[in-house]
């Protein structure tokens, strides 16, 4: 298989592959859980390490798993909009390496941030309530419950809810087309024109924003993207560093 840059292709074909990949995934998941009563999310969705269900292949599994119909969509599409500009140039090989780097990036982001958000408040609780979370929250949760209190039900939340979605990936792509794209025209909503440097930056300090406010009704994983788009930026700059020519 040829994935060297060759002539421009609009579907190339490491692309092509995770886009089949992640529809593979998608399609298997509902029919194991409604057929066989197997729910994959837990042994492919990224768990927090404190978690009875995490397993180290998480960190590249997670990538592969969507929580809906729309979730999946708007990463496909992104994957395909912004990849496929990024794979003719840099070429397969490179490509998936750049893909699976921020991917990786953004669950070590984000698992770091849940780790200190999990300090925080065991910080604020006592022993007997963090003892309570670990020894009974996990099944409690398993049974679409939560404890009460309000510490209790967030640290519950932090300890074993899974985190599903390429969007870590997909942010690197985005930042990776910024970078190499930096006044190419995106069109917001189909419609309003705004360069792609200008577009990066602006979603990239939404996310900083909305993961700082750590909204307790806001289940998106905006330190995840940010970790996409901050291992992208420093393999962009390693490559550029290190190489002549960085295409």
């Amino acid at each position: 298989m040829n994935i060297q840059p060759t002539r421009f292709s609009y579907l190339p074909e490491i692309v092509k592959n995770l886009l089949i990949i992640n529809g593979l995934f998608f399609l298997g998941k509902y029919v194991l859980a409604s057929n066989f009563g197997i729910n994959l999310d837990q042994y492919l969705a990224l768990h927090n390490w404190e978690s009875p269900d995490f397993r180290p292949h998480q960190f590249v599994t997670h990538l592969f798993m969507h929580g809906s119909f729309s979730h999946i969509l708007f990463n496909m599409f992104a994957l395909w909009m912004f990849g496929n500009q990024l794979e003719n140039i840099w070429g397969g090989k490179r490509f998936l390496v750049y893909y699976l780097i921020t991917g990786l990036g953004a669950a070590i982001l984000h698992l770091a941030v849940n780790q200190m958000q999990i300090s925080s408040l065991e910080a604020q609780m006592t022993l007997e309530q963090i003892n309570r979370v670990t020894a009974s929250g996990y099944d409690a949760l398993q049974n679409g419950q939560n404890f009460i209190d309000p510490l209790m039900g967030k640290l519950n939340l932090l300890y074993y809810t899974p985190t599903v979605g390429a969007s870590g990936a997909v942010f690197g792509l985005l930042l990776a087309f910024g970078m190499l794209f930096p006044n190419t025209l995106i069109y917001l909503y189909f419609a309003i024109p705004i360069k792609a440097k200008y577009f990066v930056a602006g979603y990239g300090l939404v996310e900083l924003w909305l993961g700082i406010q750590n909204n307790a009704n806001d289940n998106v994983a905006h330190f995840a993207h940010l970790g996409g788009m901050l291992f992208g930026y420093l393999l962009i700059k390693y490559w550029r560093k290190n190489s002549q020519h960085f295409y």
